[in-house]
């Protein structure tokens, strides 16, 4: 039974010839040559009983049938056109930067593609390119150096000129994030420092992305950290990769659950124990909206001197890193009148 052609890859090539394609069908295997026309390939390849590679012989411009020669008889036809070769124009790169470790898939746009030999950044092949078509090219970028890369593509046709480029990013450090913990709430504002952070696209606290951030400038981005809770190291995404992780913890709310005495007199200085949870980050300690001096004893316990006050009852809270507790009551008392 006679092979069968269902498929040829690419569709076109110049008319000097050179172009592999790829046969893919049925029933190839014994196969005694592939035909453009009246002339033999210029060599093929059986890979399997259902795929040969062929390299097309050097034919004038326009379509020809392509068949597959058997002992059983010839294979149905399909279409090869042969195009006269011209000198490749670039006029798209997208994307048209990434790292400098390689590995970003560029989709290249212009004319003049048909037969492509190979595509080149800053003269280093790529790791793999395809032709789509006549008009693009999708090539894997290999490793480089960090800056402008110039890419040509060279076809049977010639090379193309120099005036499209691709560059690479050096990949961003972080050396800081400050304030480099906040509240599981989030909302709190981070000041990262490092290198190479001009065209962030992400700032993660561990893998949340943060509610916003600004770049500053190629040292410095400003982030609102996200709700969260324990550890979650703040990294960066730029057109470099990914950098590395500095350290943010969140802080849990703290709670105040007992003040010992719970009453004192109208004048400062009794000295008040405040026992709760979460207290080891206190940056305030306040007796109805008034500073209150205090020492940190422990994650659970605080001593503050009560202020000065009118007589009456008055909130306390402690604030710190993971916010303002809701604090209890503390009553002052009027001493007795002469």
């Amino acid at each position: 039974m006679p092979p069968t052609i269902n498929a040829i890859n690419p569709s076109q090539g110049p008319t000097t010839g050179g172009t592999t394609v790829t046969l893919t069908g049925t029933g190839m295997a014994g196969a005694t040559a592939v035909r453009f026309a009246s002339s033999n390939a210029a060599s093929f390849t059986l890979s399997s009983d259902t795929q040969i590679t062929a390299v097309s012989p050097a034919r004038a411009a326009g379509a020809v049938a392509v068949v597959v020669v058997h002992p059983t008889g010839n294979s149905n036809s399909v279409t090869f056109t042969y195009v006269v070769a011209q000198v490749p124009v670039i006029t798209g790169v997208a994307p048209s930067n990434g790292t400098t470790s390689g590995g970003t898939s560029v989709t290249l746009t212009g004319t003049g593609f048909t037969g492509a030999t190979t595509v080149t950044f800053a003269g280093v092949p790529a790791t793999s390119f395809m032709v789509n078509s006549a008009t693009q090219i999708t090539a894997v970028t290999p490793a480089g150096s960090a800056g402008a890369a110039v890419v040509t593509v060279t076809t049977p046709g010639g090379t193309s000129a120099p005036n499209a480029f691709f560059f690479y990013a050096a990949p961003p450090v972080l050396n800081a994030a400050a304030p480099a913990q906040g509240p599981t709430a989030g909302g709190v504002v981070v000041t990262l420092t490092g290198t190479n952070l001009l065209n962030a696209s992400t700032v993660r606290f561990g893998s949340t992305n943060a509610i916003s951030f600004t770049v500053v400038s190629a040292t410095q981005i400003t982030a609102t950290a996200p709700p969260g809770t324990g550890s979650s190291p703040i990294t960066v995404i730029t057109p470099g990769g990914t950098s590395n992780p500095v350290a943010f913890t969140y802080a849990a709310t703290p709670t105040l659950t007992a003040l010992v005495p719970s009453s004192g007199p109208t004048s400062a200085g009794t000295v008040v124990t405040l026992t709760g949870t979460n207290l080891a980050s206190a940056s305030a300690v306040t007796f109805g909206g008034t500073a209150a001096s205090f020492t940190v004893m422990s994650d659970t316990q605080i001593t503050a001197l009560a202020p000065a006050g009118p007589a009456g009852p008055v909130t306390v809270a402690v604030t710190t890193v993971g916010g303002t507790s809701p604090g209890p009551t503390y009553t002052r008392v009027a001493g007795p009148g002469i």
